[in-house]
């Protein structure tokens, strides 16, 4: 691919704990396409692995890593994402490493492989995609991204789920017309997903199910045909009870199969039964390519983005704001939108008040619950009116920390430095 003198680029970022994959497209609206480990072939993953050369401070990363470790001529670490959520220092050659400086090592040695198509410094923007996003991951995502060419403002963060519901929304309708099913089998797991949309709401609310279940670990079928016969059954009965029992009593458009697991020709029974009546994909870089969609609607918001909201397990799944006067009129302010993550949820704004020593939040779910009045109470309230900075934030799912703090009143009184702080239980 010849792109080095191309415009900026999209990055869309799959960090996983296993392997690692990298999407990008040169436009808000073009295609998107995954770097490939090998010419004119489909071999998208990058072993999330890091390895040191015995005796040299060189370190290897992706398939040379693994090739060393397998080799014995260096020390091989995994895991590197586990690692660095856990922030257990990490000893190699008797040396104590801070496991978010490996997974940052990995991650720019990765992202090193855009020289195929582009460099770094021509990021436009960045979507980092991972099978869990919460508080955790997301600081150590932070961190990792300090010293990258890229804007904070132009680096986002999303889960799979979110980033599978970025892909389909971006393929033709008739693909996800009624709901969508993605069956995800890495290791010794199948994490299956089911989207579905309430169109009886505007805009269009998307939600994610989520399952996970134990299976067979991936590993080359036998060769004796009888041994290999008998192991084709078990695995095929066991993915097919899987697949009845998450898709049964819901109409289904199509379905989704990734991971090298099913790269097996293992499945018959199953695929006929994931055939009957609906249309049946099978790839491998669907995450990394929904982070990239996924950025390309942050930039660019088309149809989906102005019309469907995603309310996914990481999303903040109410409207939060309060009443206020403008002009000598009541009227209703926003302060954090339903939509958005949560944990990247945060307001801070100063406002006044007077005639009381109280503060409204007004709270109104996108999922059909009754909205309800959250009313903070400013106890010792210093004076009748006052400048006050308002901050809200979210460290956990479904709990709204409300930190409000006295500013004073210009020349007439100093602040007092009083600060009320608040949980609030959202649903």
């Amino acid at each position: 691919m010849g792109f080095l003198n191309s415009d900026k680029v999209i990055v869309g970022y799959d960090l996983g704990n296993e392997f690692t994959q990298i999407s990008f497209s040169f436009s808000e609206t073009g295609d998107v396409e995954t770097l490939s480990q090998a010419a004119n072939a489909e071999h998208y993953n990058i072993p999330t692995v890091l390895c040191k050369r015995n005796d040299t401070k060189q370190w290897l990363y992706g398939k040379e890593a693994v090739r060393c470790g397998e080799e014995h001529n260096g020390i091989q670490i995994n895991n590197l994402l586990d690692l660095a959520r856990k922030g257990e220092p990490v000893t190699v050659d008797g040396e104590s490493i801070d496991p978010v400086a490996l997974l940052t090592l990995f991650f720019k040695r990765s992202l090193g492989r855009l020289t195929q198509i582009s460099t770094a410094k021509k990021i436009k923007a960045l979507m980092i995609t991972c099978e869990v996003m919460d508080y955790r991951t997301l600081e150590v995502l932070k961190s990792i991204v300090q010293e990258l060419p890229v804007k904070a403002d132009k680096i986002s963060y999303q889960s799979h789920a979110e980033s599978f519901f970025s892909y389909v929304t971006h393929q033709p309708r008739d693909v996800w017309g009624f709901q969508t099913v993605l069956f995800s089998y890495q290791g010794n797991k199948i994490k299956a997903y089911r989207m579905e949309c309430n169109k009886r709401t505007t805009p269009v609310v998307a939600y994610i199910q989520e399952q996970e279940f134990p299976f067979f670990k991936w590993s080359p079928l036998p060769e004796d045909s009888v041994v290999r016969d008998k192991e084709i059954k078990q695995i095929d009965g066991a993915f097919l009870y899987i697949a009845q029992e998450f898709c049964q009593n819901h109409l289904i458009s199509s379905v989704f199969l990734i991971g090298d697991g099913f790269d097996q020709e293992w499945m018959k029974e199953s695929l006929k039964f994931l055939c009957r009546g609906r249309r049946v994909f099978q790839g491998t870089n669907l995450y990394s390519k929904g982070a990239c969609f996924g950025m390309q609607e942050r930039l660019n918001p088309g149809e989906v983005g102005k019309n469907y909201v995603f309310l996914g397990n990481d999303k903040l799944k109410a409207n939060i704001g309060m009443k206020v006067y403008r002009q000598g009129e009541e009227s209703y302010y926003a302060l954090l939108d339903a939509g958005m993550n949560w944990y990247e949820a945060e307001c801070d704004m100063d406002l006044y008040i007077r005639d009381g020593n109280e503060l409204n939040l007004t709270i109104t779910p996108l999922t059909g619950r009754n909205g309800k009045i959250a009313q903070i109470s400013l106890e010792d309230f210093p004076a009748d009116i006052a400048r006050l900075n308002l901050k809200l934030y979210m460290d956990r799912e479904n709990i709204l920390t409300v930190e409000i703090t006295d500013r004073g009143f210009g020349e007439f009184r100093e602040p007092s430095g009083r600060v009320w702080r608040e949980e609030i239980e959202l649903y």
